[in-house]
């Protein structure tokens, strides 16, 4: 009977070379990955943090920019959103001179204030120009009521309602705290007023709401401070350094939605390096407001209702505006 042969034994050998292999590979590959993308590094490195002055050189002097908000949804529209109907009128007026060596300066303008045209027999509303003689003839009346320099503001911005929205929402939304809830409800201009009071996150149709609201007891003066708040909320984010890498796509979109400006794309990226740097140091002003007479035949209200052409007070301080903060001459 013939013997079965014994079962050879497995050859280790080959295999546990190329395991070998293997492993010294993986070694090497986990190094050169090391050396190329340290682990360590990956983890602990902190994000580049973009800061205002990588938008742009700011500018070497002070600049003078006159913003105007229209009561249309967006520059050149035939027709305003106001009551009564008719073309854009000036809603919103604020004077900013961005200081390269100094706090942003921003001067509140009250639509409703009275001004008097050479050959005019009545005063108008200031906000009324712009519907009369547009950006040249509301900056000839705001340099001759501020006391401004020949040829002052030498910039000028102008914008809808939907530019302030799309502003807004493509940053996303911005922070603002309302003292009080906000209601109202204008079935003429088909616009309601619905806010919360206290620090929230709001969109663009929300800001609007807020920019908008009057109070009835004070109705220019809460306007103005409204406003404000916006423009602190907006100067906030816009410095945020997740914000700051997309203004520039942010600035070409608006552009294409009609805003008009006599700004260059790098002269107002210059102003934004400047005025950004400044987010938390903004130095307010508003004109002071002599009492409301009886209310006027003067529309450019989003109340609905016809406000008060106003005066300056008779105490108000010499100049209206402080000077540049610097000691560099105005553009």
């Amino acid at each position: 009977m013939a013997r079965r042969s014994a079962p050879s034994q497995p050859r280790r050998g080959p295999t546990l070379l190329r395991l070998g292999a293997l492993a010294v590979g993986m070694a090497m590959g986990a190094g050169l990955i090391g050396v190329l993308w340290p682990i360590g590094d990956r983890a602990t490195e902190p994000l580049q943090q973009l800061t205002p002055a990588d938008l742009a050189k700011p500018p070497n002097r002070s600049i003078t920019l006159l913003v105007i908000g229209l009561d249309s949804e967006r520059p050149g529209d035939p027709l305003n959103k106001a009551a009564p109907r008719g073309a854009a009128n000036a809603d919103a007026l604020l004077l900013v001179r961005v200081n390269p060596q100094g706090p942003l300066q921003v001067l509140s303008l009250p639509p409703n204030l009275a001004v008097q045209l050479p050959g005019q027999k009545r005063p108008q509303s200031l906000g009324s120009l712009y519907r009369i003689g547009g950006v040249a003839l509301t900056a000839d009346a705001v340099r001759n009521l501020v006391g401004l320099d020949s040829g002052q503001p030498a910039r000028f911005l102008v914008l809808g309602r939907s530019n302030l929205r799309s502003l807004v929402d493509g940053l996303g939304s911005i922070a603002a705290n309302p003292t009080l809830a906000l209601r109202y409800n204008d079935k003429s201009q088909r616009f309601s007023i619905n806010l919360q009071g206290g620090l929230q996150r709001l969109k663009g149709n929300q800001v609007e709401q807020l920019v908008r609201y009057r109070d009835p007891d004070r109705p220019e003066e809460s306007r103005q401070d409204n406003q404000q708040l916006v423009v602190r909320s907006l100067l906030r984010e816009l410095a945020m350094p997740e914000q700051l890498g997309q203004l520039a796509n942010l600035l070409k979109s608006l552009n294409n939605q009609g805003v008009v400006t006599n700004l260059s794309q790098p002269e107002t990226l210059s102003l934004l390096a400047a005025g950004l740097a400044q987010a938390e140091n903004v130095q307010f002003t508003s004109l002071p407001l002599a009492p409301a007479p009886e209310p006027a035949p003067e529309p450019n209200s989003s109340r609905g209702g016809k406000l008060s052409l106003r005066e300056i007070s008779s105490s108000a301080p010499e100049p209206l505006w402080p000077a540049a903060t610097t000691s560099t001459a105005q553009q």
